[in-house]
C-alpha cells in the first residue's frame, strides 16, 4: 500500500526521530525497563476483559516501540509478534524480551507494510495504541491494513490517547498552573503537524539529531468510521478519564496506579478504546 511522496518523506523523518529517541527511552525511568515497572501496568483493567483469553492465540502489536507492552501478551501465553518502524527500537525490544525469557517475534517495518511483512489473514488479535494513531497520515489506509492482517473472526483492539488530550494545553498565566485549555486541533484537516524538539516525553538527555517528527490529528469519530469502512464491526467503544502516566503536573495517582485530573476538575476522556471485529 502506497502513500503520497510527502507523507513518505515525513514517515522517514519519524523513523529517524524514533531511532534517536530509543536509547534515551531504554535508559529512562519512564519505561522502567530495569524491572521497576511491570508490563501489565500499562494496561487498563478493562483491556484484559475486552481482549479475553489470549493463550495460544496469535497476537500482533503494531507500532510497538520498545515492546514494553508487547511482552505482556507473551506472558499471558499468546503467540506474540511486534512490529515497529525503528530499527533501534526493534533491536531494543528483542533484547528486552530475551532478558525476560519470552519469545516475541519482532519485525522492523512501516505499519503500512505490515501485511507484506507478516502475512494476510493470520492474526486473532491486532493490538495498537497509546501514542500510535497520531503517526498515521491516512487513517483509512491504516484501517484496511488492520482488516487484512486479521483472520475472519479476529479483532482489532485499539487503546489510544483520546484526541481531546492532544488538544489540551496548560495555561501559562501566573496562578493558573493547574488549568487546561484547548490549544490544539481535535479534528483532522490541516495536514501534518511538524514538531521540532530536542526533548522527548521521557526523562533523560536531549536529542542530538533527527529532532523533527510529524503527527496527524484524527478525531475519535474519524477512527471509528475508518474501521467500519474497512469492513470491521464495532463491538466496544470506551472512554476513560485515566492515563498510565501523569501527562499534566496536576494529575493525581489512584489506587490502581493510574493518574486522573484532580477531583475538582471536570471529568473528561483522556484515553479511549475500541474493539472492532472482522466478520467470519
Amino acid at each position: 500500500m502506497t502513500l503520497d511522496p510527502e507523507s513518505t518523506r515525513q514517515i522517514e523523518a519519524n523513523r529517524a526521530n524514533w531511532d534517536a529517541r530509543t536509547p534515551i527511552h531504554v535508559a529512562s525511568a519512564f519505561y522502567g525497563i530495569d524491572g521497576s515497572r511491570p508490563a501489565e501496568s500499562w494496561f487498563a483493567d478493562y483491556e484484559w476483559s475486552d481482549l479475553g483469553e489470549l493463550s495460544g492465540r496469535e497476537v500482533v502489536h503494531l507500532q510497538c516501540h520498545l515492546g514494553t507492552e508487547t511482552v505482556a501478551f507473551a506472558q499471558r501465553g499468546a503467540v506474540t509478534y511486534g512490529l515497529d518502524i525503528s530499527a533501534e527500537a526493534v533491536a531494543a525490544a528483542r533484547r528486552i524480551a530475551a532478558e525476560r525469557g519470552l519469545a516475541v517475534d519482532y519485525h522492523e517495518a512501516d505499519v503500512h507494510d505490515a501485511v507484506e511483512v507478516l502475512g494476510a489473514g493470520r492474526f486473532d488479535v491486532v493490538y495498537t495504541g497509546k501514542g500510535a494513531v497520531c503517526y498515521l497520515p491516512d487513517i483509512d489506509l491504516w484501517a484496511r491494513v488492520v482488516h487484512d492482517l486479521l483472520k475472519p473472526g479476529g479483532f482489532l483492539y485499539l487503546a489510544e490517547f483520546h484526541p481531546l488530550l492532544d488538544a489540551l494545553g496548560e495555561v501559562p498565566e501566573p496562578g493558573r498552573e493547574d488549568s487546561l485549555e484547548l490549544r490544539h486541533d481535535y479534528l483532522s484537516g490541516r495536514g501534518a503537524i511538524a514538531k521540532d524538539s530536542t526533548r522527548t516525553y521521557t526523562d533523560g538527555p536531549a536529542l542530538s539529531s533527527a529532532t523533527t517528527a510529524y503527527e496527524w490529528r484524527h478525531g475519535a469519530g474519524e477512527v471509528v468510521t475508518a474501521l467500519a469502512g474497512a469492513g470491521l464491526r464495532i463491538e466496544v467503544v470506551r472512554e476513560d478519564e485515566r492515563l498510565p502516566w501523569p501527562r499534566f503536573p496536576s494529575m493525581v495517582a489512584g489506587d490502581d496506579g493510574w493518574f486522573r485530573l484532580p477531583e475538582q476538575a471536570p471529568r473528561i476522556p483522556l484515553l479511549y478504546a475500541i474493539r472492532a471485529r472482522r466478520s467470519g
